[in-house]
């Protein structure tokens, strides 16, 4: 602790030795320099800063991807400005579900996302934004200009629950490496939220809304309150806003619940799969058919009794009692079966949303202490709360000896002592989690001009985000093995637990999936025993034994000292189009994350991941510098040209030192076209997490590349890798090796303190067109192309083990990092996976490019109203994964999230006081299966499934002002009720239906 202290007073100091260097500089030059002019100002380039420009009541503004002040938006990087009417017509009151209608970001991380058993570890509820799918710690996110502190232990990800819906002004997407201007994290761009200030009065919204179905709601009520004083030289504002969605489980849907749940699997009358086939893999049968009332054969929620120990269960419980044979249904492939006595795939479908509860506080205010000097301050606190149920906890072979009292009666004679029970344990309860998030910021400062052509501004930023996680109906490995050995005590004839009777008992679970055991949380006399022949068969005494809920708390904390000096050489000189404007400054940022997991869990002694302890921390000082050199100005073929460039050196205490650049430029030989282009050398430094976060347990499902029917959905190298794999393990026959497996499979997951940073090439060159012979039209487009190398990557288990085997050679980082049986071993599971570590490397590169359109019209016809036309469309030319070098390329363009084209549009129409606005999402049709699969297996589905459908979802958004202080607002999203693909519960749409919402908005004073 005393070395971090003594190594932030430095960074401030140097930081401040900076800034007052920079300050001095600045009034150096105010008492040299003489008067200028800001005549004959540009018409704004981008097609949305009129509405951002207007926003800026006429007064110079910073642009977002700029530290320079700028009278308009003439920008070289392609920047999209989104507008606080337009999230409101949106209907949503949820800002990442808003913005992931717009292309660059629809890869983004939404609460449907992270909700029930498709959430992280501590993810629930987490709104994450993603530029251009590259990930969401290569996004930066802002808000007005500064860095904001993380919401995810070990990372830089922001929680956009913490940014208040009501309280934003406008949103800037910035597309295009910006490092030189913001520093790391910034590789795919920048999302800036710029908040609104300088308010007077009290204003109030509330919106409510639900879906079709009456469910699906979500809440928001908001009240800012504001006051100038002293003539106008200060202003103090409060705002608080509270939001609330609603949880939606699967089973709301009947779609989703029991048989009627379809999805795609082996189709058992293909050749292909049965035994003797000797034709071709691509013999024009599909490999999978959409099928219904799916369900594993290996287990059951009743407990599959497994007399034999062969693996697959002979009898089970019924819902009265009786003990019936198991049936196996229609085997589909390992593992599936088609009715039966199996557990329903449907049953393990839970929540679509997750609960969600958000109370944030923002405090505003500044004050002018003298001319040029004003002082500024803001806080905020936020309270996020979200919860989520997942699945519940099985077991596989779990030994009851011959003897235990809760042995269904009509067993035959049990020649192994005893049966193996494999359950899926819904009666115990759904695994959930309760994530409280809590966000303390306070930023402080000094700005002010220091003449007409100089500028400054010096803060400090704090934050810190306390999050705690309470886990619910996970279970005590030691409590349920003791549970399940079950006796009736001589002394009084009732059942109890042997280790209530022997102080010296240990399990007899040889064939256990959870081997852990350590008799630590319970006392001998404090077990319950537990019946596990049935679905609800154990009493609530055994229930409440066995449940564990555990608790996981981090603390993020991020500090930085930051000072800019910006302005223009007008006073000295000018160039044929203008002064030379300029912003140089210094940053010092500070950045810590621990996460402390709950003590109990973190020994592996419950169902759930056993998580390592988690702490580091690193710092980092930064000088940048920017210039924007307008070399002419109103000339013949040059009505405008412009070069700018960007710098900024980083000093980490964990990589050492990095430089990043900018050029770009901008050329308009006329008024109506201007051309801009920009080229940069991003890098990204890796966070806390990928550097020193502690080995953890992990559990991944793995479908095992070198299963007979997984070799043809590789790359050409795949069968001869797994048939030498295979053979090298003892397997006999590798082309007719089968995973049979439904169970996932432990590994572990850990940091790299070895990491270096990611260096990315980003360039982009775009036109905007402002024809003055058709007033109110901006068209711009945009190329924009990001090669990204040495990417920190940790590749998910399912890739690690195809990536093994589909490269040219099996001596690669994956391989060594997946675990196999070998015949030495002696188990039934020969050759199978058994293991697996992951963990970040700079192996990867990343790539992608296509084209951006940006599209405004707006024309006032008089007496038939205001109209305006605003379309955001997208061409995504490449999306493209290297995994280590000398892979193959994955391509994922044309994949689910990765469209080949997307829209977003809106008409709006007003008059008067009434507003009505259409909107349209629309992107083309996406691949089912990934590219590598569809290519390498033509006949993986039928044609007609080849393809997910188009995404078309109408919006319609009407508002009227029924007097100056009160407006009332309502509208229908996916008005014509689009529903999810066959075999998804979220793409093209989620399973939300129609959603209807209704608001209203008053200015009290």
């Amino acid at each position: 602790m005393a070395l971090f202290q003594s190594r932030l007073r430095a960074g401030v100091a140097r930081s401040a030795i900076a800034i007052a260097a920079l300050v001095a500089a600045g009034s150096a030059m105010a008492q040299t320099a003489a008067p200028g002019s800001t005549d004959n100002l540009p018409i704004p380039a981008d097609p949305d800063a009129q509405t951002a420009e207007d926003a800026s009541n006429g007064e110079e503004i910073v642009v977002t991807g700029t530290r320079i002040r700028r009278p308009d938006f003439d920008s070289p990087s392609p920047v999209i400005t989104l507008s606080a009417a337009t999230i409101q017509q949106s209907g949503s009151t949820n800002l990442t579900d808003f913005l992931t209608g717009f292309p660059a970001l629809q890869g983004s991380s939404t609460s449907a996302d992270n909700s029930g058993s498709g959430a992280g570890i501590g993810y629930t509820g987490l709104n994450l934004l993603d530029l251009r799918n590259l990930g969401t710690e290569r996004t930066l996110v802002l808000v007005d200009g500064r860095r904001h502190v993380a919401s995810v232990p070990g990372s830089q990800a922001i929680d956009i629950n913490t940014i208040p819906t009501d309280l934003v002004e406008r949103v800037d997407v910035l597309t295009g490496g910006v490092s030189a201007i913001y520093g790391a994290d910034a590789v795919t761009g920048v999302v800036n939220f710029v908040l609104k200030k300088d308010f007077e009065g009290l204003t109030a919204r509330a919106q409510a809304g639900t879906s079709e179905y009456g469910d699906a709601g979500k809440r928001l009520i908001a009240v800012t309150a504001g006051k100038n004083f002293a003539d106008g030289r200060g202003n103090v504002a409060i705002a608080y806003e509270y939001g609330d969605e609603s949880r939606l489980e699967a089973r709301d849907r009947s779609r989703l619940r029991g048989a009627n749940l379809t999805g795609f699997y082996r189709n058992p009358n293909d050749p292909e799969f049965q035994a003797g086939y000797t034709g071709g893999a691509d013999n024009g049968i599909p490999d999978n058919v959409p099928t219904r009332d799916v369900r594993y054969n290996d287990t059951a929620r009743e407990g599959g009794i497994d007399v034999d120990f062969d693996g697959q269960p002979d009898y089970v419980v019924d819902a009265t009692g009786r003990l019936v044979p198991f049936s196996l249904g229609t085997v589909l492939r390992p593992g599936f079966s088609q009715g039966g006595s199996g557990t329903r795939v449907a049953d393990y479908a839970n929540d679509l949303l997750p609960d969600i509860q958000r109370h944030i506080v923002n405090a505003l205010g500044h004050f002018d202490i003298a001319p040029g000097l004003t002082f500024f301050a803001e806080g905020k606190y936020a309270r996020n709360k979200a919860f989520t149920l997942g699945q519940p906890s099985f077991d596989y072979y779990l030994f009851v000896e011959d003897g235990n009292p809760y042995l269904p009666a009509g067993l035959p004679d049990l020649g192994n002592g005893g049966v193996l029970v494999t359950r899926d344990n819904f009666d115990i309860g759904q695994r959930g989690e309760t994530v409280t998030r809590e966000t303390y910021r306070a930023v402080g400062g000094l700005r002010g001009d220091i003449n007409p052509h100089a500028n400054y501004e010096v803060s400090y930023t704090f934050g810190e985000s306390n999050i705690t996680n309470n886990y619910v109906n996970d279970t005590y490995n030691d409590r349920l093995f003791a549970a399940i050995d079950a006796v009736r005590d001589p002394a009084t004839g009732q059942v109890t637990c042997r280790v209530n009777l022997d102080p010296n008992w240990s399990p007899n679970q040889p064939y256990a999936s959870r081997a852990s055991f350590d008799p630590t949380s319970f006392r001998p006399g404090e077990c319950s025993p537990i019946n596990l022949f049935g679905d609800g068969a154990p009493s609530q005494a055994a229930l409440d034994f066995v449940r564990a809920n555990t608790t996981d708390r981090s603390r993020l904390r991020q500090q930085v000292v930051s000072g800019v000096l910006s302005g223009d050489f007008g006073q000295l000189f000018e160039l044929p189009g203008g002064p030379i404007g300029f912003a140089v400054g210094a940053e010092y940022r500070k950045e810590e994350s621990r996460f402390v997991p709950d003590p109990i869990a973190a020994q592996g002694l419950t169902f759930g991941n056993a998580l390592g302890r988690e702490e580091g921390e690193f710092d980092v000082n930064e000088q940048f510098a920017e210039l924007s050199v307008p070399l002419f100005r109103n000339q013949p073929f040059a009505h405008r040209l412009s070069l700018g460039a960007a710098v900024r050196f980083s000093d980490y205490s964990t990589i050492g030192n990095t430089t990043t650049w900018k050029v770009d430029g901008t050329y308009a030989p006329v008024r109506d076209i201007t051309f801009n282009g920009t080229y940069s050398k991003a890098v990204r430094a890796p966070n806390i997490g990928e550097l020193f976060a502690g080995q953890s347990q992990t559990f991944a499902f793995i479908t095992d590349p070198c299963d007979t029917g997984e070799l043809q959905n590789g790359t050409q190298f795949r069968a001869a890798n797994c048939a030498a794999l295979l053979s090298g393990l003892g397997i006999a026959n590798p082309a007719t090796y089968t995973d049979a497996r439904t169970t996932n499979i432990s590994g572990l997951s850990g940091g790299n303190p070895a990491l270096r940073e990611e260096e990315a090439t980003t360039w982009t060159a775009g036109v905007v067109v402002q024809p003055r012979f058709i007033p109110g039209l901006s068209l711009r487009a945009d190329w924009y192309d990001i090669n990204l190398s040495g990417a920190i990557n940790t590749v998910a288990a399912n890739q690690v083990a195809e990536l093994c085997v589909d490269q040219a050679t099996l001596d690669n980082v994956f391989c060594r990092s997946i675990t196999r049986t070998n015949v030495a071993s002696g188990t039934a599971e020969q050759g199978n996976i058994t293991g697996f570590v992951v963990a970040p490397q700079n192996v990867a590169r990343f790539s992608t490019a296509g084209l951006d359109l940006n599209a405004n019209y707006t024309i006032d016809t008089g007496s038939f109203g205001r109209f305006n036309l605003r379309v955001v469309g997208n061409y995504l030319d490449k999306l493209e994964f290297i995994g280590t070098p000398g892979a193959d390329v994955t391509n994922s363009r044309g994949e689910a999230r990765a469209p080949k084209y997307t829209v977003n549009g809106d008409l709006g129409w007003s008059m008067d006081k009434i507003t009505i606005n259409y909107g349209l999402t629309w992107f083309d049709r996406t691949l089912r299966n990934t590219n590598q699969v569809d290519q390498s297996n033509p006949d993986v589905v039928a044609p007609e499934y080849k393809y997910l459908k188009e995404l078309w979802q109408h919006d319609i958004y009407i508002s009227v002002d029924a007097t100056d202080r009160f407006q009332f607002y309502g509208g229908v999203n996916n008005v014509f009720g689009q529903k999810p693909e066959l075999g998804t519960d979220t793409f093209p749409v989620p399973s939300i239906g129609r959603y209807m919402f209704a608001g209203a908005r008053v200015k009290l004073l």
